[in-house]
């Protein structure tokens, strides 16, 4: 029998600066009801209210319509993306204070885990130290129902993994805000969608969020034609600019699968090697950056081990691995900032760079949207082409209208979407990222994506998001904190692989470990077998049936009161789409690679 939800908001409105966020005359009434186990994904672009929800769960927004019912004794705990540490001494005296402060012994523990000291000072704590001490904070208090907003920003890999195993164990309900994909699709169950004012809610996790995103806007676009509603512009904008950039990405992730392939054959033990179709003299010319046996030491500490890379015009460079590993420290030695303790690293003359950190360089508050891109005029220079402010915008992703808006009145995360344009249309061949993702929400994720893939210069990133670098990179720098760089053709997944592969046969010695080891040369395509080949043949239309299903299925699910009257049908239901989405997915990949090696023969 289903339980009595845990929270529950019910014809809510709410009136910010004189507009309705929520409710109003032009959306209908917000409600959530929100299960004992549910693991929830809130999704919506910047500014369109998810923190807001947040609060309004909390209660610590008073709405000005709807009733807000919890169930008794029911504790519910926000983890916020920048909570308030000022007037406290210590992450401790911050973790302790409160109404519902848990016990200090319980923040010790979760603090040892997450390798966060609460004795430290709160005024020269790091991004990373504040956050591990609110998650530490947050999940001593044993929540019912944890809101987390962003828990993943500012975090290594190791303590991203650490969170997603406690979340996993975890035995009340979440509901989580975050740009990490790879994150969302581990954990979530269902989709809150907060999209123009209205929530909705889907019973499949964030795996099956896009494909329910662009059904919806498709529905809105066909409802409009047959309409002829101009108040559905917006919804027409919006399933282009969607669905139409995913088509196009399509096509940009089989470009980067084939440059991955190309450097694989390209990196050898010194991180240099031969093109097929190039001289070595031609290999050479390209190179923009090349390091040659770098090294780096703090103290008694080897930071980064002897190193070699020849960096190419276009190459896509992540770099990866714990905070302290030495990210930022080969970053620096790479961009000519840093010299190395030994070894040399030559750098092109004519690479011209542009760096956005994850400090992000603050925008003047009182200046408008116009005056930031274009100087208060209506013509912006992109990288050496004219182009209308106001188209400019709509690239991306933002109404033209608030071209002559204050930038005090945009969220964070339109801030950061707006410096991006900034800095995106200033001239350069060499792009550095430090932690690009942090604040963005996924529309502009897809839409950073894009413009890398464009980017006809080369790009550097430092970033924990495992599944933009899987979208995005040619070649990963994998540091595990011993000083050692591995040279991956790939992203994160390809070094994760590569980590968890055993060695076999004799140690190796030190002077071996230093260099990455060549990849296997690449084999003749062969004719397909019999199987793959009916596989080829078939798989498209075992595909179709199988989005058939994952449609019907959807279908049910979407009556509001079959979980209610018919608990049993609905978990059957939601099984067999999960069960076919994972069969879709494998189907899909089979047939990507065998439609490789046809086009290989």
């Amino acid at each position: 029998m289903a339980q009595p939800p845990i929270l529950s908001l019910e014809g809510m409105a709410l009136q910010q600066g004189g507009n309705w966020l929520f409710g109003g005359p032009d959306h209908e009434p917000l409600d959530l009801h929100i299960g004992p186990r549910d693991r929830l994904a809130l999704i919506g672009r910047n500014g369109v209210g998810k923190t807001t929800l947040f609060r309004m769960i909390d209660g610590q927004v008073e709405t000005d319509a709807g009733t807000r019912k919890i169930k008794p004794h029911a504790k519910i705990v926000l983890l916020e993306q920048d909570p308030d540490l000022t007037d406290h001494a210590t992450l401790m005296d911050w973790a302790l204070s409160g109404e519902n402060a848990p016990q200090e012994h319980e923040v010790e523990a979760i603090a040892g885990q997450l390798g966060i000291d609460m004795s430290r000072e709160t005024k020269g704590a790091s991004g990373g130290e504040k956050r591990r001490a609110a998650i530490a904070r947050a999940l001593a208090q044993e929540p019912d129902l944890l809101l987390m907003d962003e828990p993943t920003n500012h975090l290594d890999l190791g303590a991203i993994d650490w969170l997603e195993s406690w979340l996993e164990r975890y035995r009340g309900a979440f509901v989580v805000i975050s740009h990490d994909r790879t994150f969302l699709k581990r954990l979530t169950r269902a989709t809150i969608w907060l999209d123009r004012g209205n929530l909705r809610r889907k019973e499949v996790g964030f795996g099956g969020y896009e494909a329910w995103e662009e059904q919806v806007y498709a529905e809105e676009a066909r409802a409009a034609e047959k309409l002829d509603a101009k108040l559905k512009l917006e919804a027409h904008w919006l399933e282009r600019g969607v669905t139409a950039r995913r088509k196009r990405n399509q096509g940009r992730l089989e470009k980067l699968w084939q440059m991955r392939a190309q450097r694989a054959s390209m990196i050898s033990a010194a991180g240099t090697a031969k093109l097929k179709l190039a001289t070595e003299e031609e290999f050479k010319s390209k190179s923009v950056i090349v390091a040659d046996k770098i090294t780096k030491s703090y103290g008694d500490r080897t930071i980064i081990k002897p190193f070699s890379l020849r960096i190419q015009r276009g190459d896509r460079i992540g770099i990866v691995g714990a905070n302290g590993a030495g990210k930022t420290t080969l970053l620096k030695m790479l961009t000519g900032e840093l010299e190395p303790d030994s070894g040399t690293v030559e750098i092109a003359k004519t690479l011209t760079g542009v760096m956005i950190d994850q400090q992000r360089q603050l925008l003047t508050a009182d200046k408008t949207v116009r005056q930031v891109l274009a100087e208060g005029g209506d013509w912006i220079d992109v990288r050496g082409n004219r182009k209308h402010v106001q188209a400019y915008l709509k690239d991306f992703l933002f109404d033209p209208k608030i071209v002559d808006m204050k930038v005090a009145v945009l969220s964070g995360g339109e801030r950061s979407r707006l410096l991006l344009a900034r800095e995106f249309a200033k001239a350069s061949n060499l792009l550095v990222l430090d932690e690009p993702t942090n604040d963005l929400d996924l529309e502009t994720l897809d839409l950073l994506q894009e413009v890398i893939a464009d980017y006809e210069g080369t790009v550097l990133i430092v970033s924990h998001d495992r599944d933009f670098l899987d979208r995005t990179v040619t070649i990963t720098l994998g540091l595990d904190g011993t000083g050692k760089v591995d040279v991956v053709a790939g992203g994160y997944e390809d070094w994760e692989k590569k980590r968890q592969k055993p060695v076999v046969g004799k140690a190796k010695s030190e002077k071996a470990e230093d260099k990455p080891a060549p990849p296997p040369p690449p084999s003749k395509p062969t004719k397909l077998s019999y199987k793959d080949q009916r596989d080829y043949e078939l798989l498209p239309a075992r595909i179709e049936e199988l989005e058939a299903a994952i449609a019907r299925g959807e279908e049910i699910l979407a009556d509001p009161d079959l979980y209610t009257s018919d608990p049993q049908r609905f978990a059957n239901v939601s099984k067999g789409i999960e069960n076919a989405r994972t069969e879709k997915d494998a189907a899909e990949e089979r047939w990507l690679m065998l439609a490789e090696q046809v086009e290989a023969l």
